[in-house]
């Protein structure tokens, strides 16, 4: 039984390699790796992996990072890595999401590195439709559209106008499932290992930093949105709470800044994106009597005061950003 098992372990081996021209084994290296992180989803994890085993795409690995779980979804994890040689997990002690999908970039060896999240889905062709946009375009990063924003567009775009396009958030926003991305755009740039919403700062950085972007917004990705989101309450504005709207400012001025040193003849642009944020906070906190922000409310109005002209006068103003402003500050 033993000799068995070792026979069925050294023929997986095998099918994960090839020959080289003298008969030894060399390894097949991957086209992509997959990271997943998950924490506490012992109900949705087994979804998501059955999806990316499931992808009509199949060189690629898939690094599950369990992260401080006290549920069963390490196990789980672990059961299917049994069973699918493609499979790692790592397992780490509580960190924020950061630090996990760093943990997963550490042994990455794929050409490219696609994130998902543990409680969404994606459609069978995801992996192999964003492989075929990167590929066939030299592009660095390929993006496909989500639930939210499925179009039959495509665009090729330069990086600061792939940032600019991010910032507008209609075709494609921070989140990194739904990009297929280099993984040598990592080398020099990683998650944050502190906060929630590292996102915001280092996406516009990995589209900053790349060659080119290549969009076609159909829809291969579900964002299953619920409470226990770090962004619910981007879906429902009653959430918001002091604490987060205080790392989104401060993320944001980081970025704003970074922006500008990386593209400073845009300057303008970039602020305009910062201030059209802090108008949109204050009217949310005012009209929802958010009372827990309120101190912060007061903050943002007088910064816009400050930059009013500025502001109003910027080329990307939207009427109601007007209005908001002429109402609030």
């Amino acid at each position: 039984m033993q000799m068995v098992q070792q026979d069925k372990e050294y023929m997986n081996l095998l099918s994960k390699k090839h020959l080289n021209s003298k008969g030894g084994i060399k390894m097949e290296i991957p086209k992509i790796s997959v990271i997943m992180l998950t924490f506490n989803r012992e109900n949705l994890i087994s979804r998501m992996i059955e999806d990316i085993l499931a992808q009509s795409f199949k060189s690629f690995e898939f690094i599950i990072v369990d992260n401080g779980s006290s549920d069963h979804s390490g196990k789980i994890a672990d059961e299917y890595a049994q069973k699918d040689c493609r499979i790692k997990v790592i397992h780490k002690e509580k960190g924020n999401i950061g630090s996990g999908r760093n943990a997963g970039l550490d042994i990455a060896i794929g050409e490219y590195v696609a994130f998902v999240d543990d409680d969404d889905s994606c459609k069978p062709d995801f992996l192999q439709f964003l492989y075929s946009l990167a590929s066939e375009n030299n592009a660095d990063v390929g993006i496909c559209g989500a639930t939210w924003a499925d179009y039959d567009e495509k665009l090729i775009l330069s990086p600061e106008k792939a940032v600019e396009t991010l910032l507008w958030r209609k075709k494609f926003n921070v989140a990194f499932p739904t990009k297929l991305i280099k993984r040598s755009l990592f080398d020099k740039n990683r998650f944050m290992e502190t906060g929630k919403y590292d996102d915001i700062y280092l996406m516009p950085q990995i589209l900053a930093n790349a060659n080119k972007i290549a969009y076609h917004g159909l829809s291969k990705y579900h964002f299953n949105r619920h409470e226990n989101n770090n962004s619910a309450w981007t879906q429902n504005h009653k959430l918001l709470e002091h604490e987060t709207l205080q790392e989104y400012l401060d993320v944001y001025r980081q970025r704003t800044d970074w922006l500008i040193y990386k593209f400073p003849e845009s300057e303008a642009k970039w602020n305009y994106f910062k201030y059209s944020f802090m108008i949109s906070m204050v009217e949310k906190i005012i009209r929802l009597q958010l009372e827990d922000c309120y101190p912060l409310k007061d903050i943002m109005v007088t910064e816009l005061q400050d930059k009013k002209d500025e502001f109003l006068n910027s080329l990307w103003i939207t009427e109601i950003e007007k209005s908001w402003m002429n109402c609030y500050v």
